[in-house]
């Protein structure tokens, strides 16, 4: 069998999204009782309405979900996951996701993103961003003072 594309796994499965009820070790992992796992358009949906010189977290992308849902959470394996795909699938389609302005929760550069990291650092860097590193043997990349430039109002 043939791998998937990006494209045809950004269209899974038409369970989705899903609203699950967590017992209660899901309720003290997560942070509360219901949780959504998405549909991964609507990941690049959010991800597609960032501009130029703004940025978002993969926890803002769940938080904004978890509200559209009226639920506690947003399953933050499957959010990981969609947002890396569609990442993926903006280079595989040529569509304009500039998935490059979504960091990790800490402001972290994602090493799953397409030719990570050094795409992600020259995009960022090109919109004015500065770009550190941290660490010796683990190296991570951070967009520096991060939280002044992230969206809010999406």
């Amino acid at each position: 069998m043939a791998k998937k594309t990006y494209l045809e796994k950004l269209h899974p499965a038409k369970n989705l999204p899903k609203i699950v009820e967590l017992d209660e070790k899901g309720q003290k992992r997560f942070g509360g009782r219901h949780m959504v796992i998405p549909k991964p358009p609507e990941i690049c949906e959010i991800m597609k309405k960032i501009p130029k010189g703004r940025l978002i977290t993969t926890e803002k992308i769940r938080k904004l979900i978890a509200r559209k849902y009226h639920v506690d959470t947003t399953c933050p394996l499957t959010t990981g996951i969609f947002i890396n795909i569609c990442a993926h699938a903006s280079i595989e389609t040529g569509e304009e996701i500039p998935y490059w302005r979504t960091l990790k929760r800490d402001g972290a550069l994602n090493p799953k993103f397409p030719n990570a990291p050094e795409e992600q650092i020259a995009l960022l860097e090109s919109e004015g961003f500065t770009i550190i590193q941290r660490g010796r043997k683990k190296i991570s990349y951070f967009v520096k003072e991060y939280e002044k430039y992230l969206v809010s109002g999406i």
